[in-house]
């Protein structure tokens, strides 16, 4: 969930005995409107005893509510709610028990929030059941530039009359909602300037359709047996973790309609666990690529191997074919219990050229290496075949223990004879074990960080 836009840590303080003019009130209206707005409600609403003129510009100015800097929580928020004419720049109830409220208050908080122009709405409810309803209100709220829901059962859209929609949200983040997919094409179908979503958790129905024409960064942390990219002719991010869906079934991507897809991960490379389809084409060890199976527009691609699984490094040049113009490769070395077998130096050339790897990658960065005999194979065919390499950046394996086990993993891959001698290599410590970045929604729909699964 995203963090209020004001920090509690903010305070008023009464003037200095020996400073007696207030330089504050002579700002204009406009400036002091703007100062209130980045105070938490508390405050803001104190700021109205300095003088009649303040008492304005708390009514005047769009607040910011956080209940988190309330106390008690349910009964301010109210009293704010009923007190404050509007319009709402941002909202966010996240702390609130929900099990505080009764009969219809949660529907009504909603209601005077759509009534005064609500822009940004966090809800969070912090309680279980899951299957606690958010009031179908919320489906009404025309005014939301940003929503982002956690912990709810999402009202039924069944009968909702077309008219209903939120023409002017941009961001739409839905963590742990128990949702039909219907509901969620009912959503993006009537959102015209939606340009992120992001999903998180495992209560969706497992299946996502995305259609839209506005759409630019999709982000999915948890597990779906299907993400299908329909239509969705603007889309420039789809950033997938955690791909191992609860009931065992492999996960399939498939990519239809993106011309503009640029960025794409992770793939986990499992074809027992993971299928990727371009088009019409599930891609395999060995699938012949034509036009028809490539994604031209593609320039960061982001994908998981066991290169001690046989079947899993033989399909990097398949999947590296279909997307041509890779400029920057992340390969994340991905662990097994038990060897099926390597790929040697001979089995990488005897693949053939892949065009990316030759005349288009700039950067490549090999996460988790340990320096196994797949991974030095892959890594020299790379350094022998890449023309234009500009960068190579390997983060080691925290199972290292010593600078000398380091150098002795890695000492073979200064001595390969490489296609471009302007490369740099640089052996580090990964700043992100966990992926934390992979996962932030920050990151990932900030478009100006070119690369959002750099960490380092």
């Amino acid at each position: 969930m995203p963090n209020p836009p004001v920090s509690a840590g903010a305070r008023l303080f009464a003037l200095l005995p020996h400073d007696a003019v207030d330089r504050l009130s002579r700002l204009p209206d406009a400036l002091l409107g703007d100062i209130v707005s980045r105070l938490p409600a508390k405050d803001a609403a104190r700021t109205a005893a300095l003088s009649r003129r303040w008492r304005r510009v708390w009514r005047s100015t769009p607040l910011i509510l956080a209940d988190a800097d309330l106390c008690p929580a349910t009964s301010a928020v109210s009293r704010v709610l009923a007190d404050h004419p509007g319009p709402f720049r941002c909202v966010h109830i996240t702390s609130c028990e929900m099990d505080d409220f009764h009969g219809a208050l949660l529907a009504g908080w909603l209601q005077i929030l759509a009534a005064k122009a609500i822009q940004e709405l966090v809800l969070f409810n912090r309680r279980w059941p899951l299957d606690l309803l958010l009031p179908s209100t919320v489906l009404g709220m025309t005014t939301l530039t940003r929503l982002h829901l956690g912990l709810w059962k999402f009202p039924a859209t069944a009968g909702v009359p077309r008219a209903t929609c939120f023409p002017n949200l941009r961001q739409l983040g839905l963590c742990n909602v128990l949702m039909e997919n219907r509901d969620l094409d009912f959503v993006l179908d009537r959102s015209p300037v939606l340009e992120t979503l992001c999903l998180e958790g495992n209560l969706f129905q497992l299946r996502l359709r995305l259609v839209s024409q506005s759409l630019r960064c999709v982000q999915i942390i948890g597990s779906f047996e299907e993400i299908f990219v329909v239509n969705a002719p603007r889309l420039e991010r789809l950033i997938h973790s955690c791909c191992c869906t609860p009931n065992g079934s492999c996960c399939k991507v498939k990519i239809g309609h993106a011309p503009k897809l640029e960025l794409l991960g992770y793939l986990e490379l499992d074809p027992a666990n993971h299928v990727l389809m371009v088009g019409s084409t599930i891609i395999k060890a060995g699938t012949r690529v034509s036009p028809r199976t490539m994604v031209p527009s593609l320039r960061i691609l982001t994908m998981e191997v066991r290169f001690d699984v046989r079947n899993d490094a033989k399909m990097i040049p398949s999947v590296l074919r279909c997307f041509p113009n890779v400029e920057t490769l992340h390969i994340k070395s991905g662990k097994t219990h038990q060897s099926t077998g390597k790929l040697n130096l001979k089995v990488w050339h005897e693949s053939g050229t892949i065009e990316c790897i030759r005349s288009r990658i700039k950067r490549l960065v090999f996460c988790d290496f340990r320096g196994g005999r797949s991974e030095n194979a892959f890594l020299k065919f790379f350094f022998e075949s890449a023309l234009v390499l500009e960068e190579v950046v390997i983060h080691l394996d925290a199972g290292f223990t010593s600078m000398e086990e380091v150098q002795s993993k890695v000492e073979s891959l200064g001595s390969v004879k490489r296609a471009s001698e302007a490369f740099s290599v640089l052996v580090t410590v990964c700043s992100d074990p966990q992926g934390d970045y992979v996962r932030s929604l920050k990151r990932g729909s900030d478009f100006s960080i070119r690369d959002p699964f750099v960490s380092y």
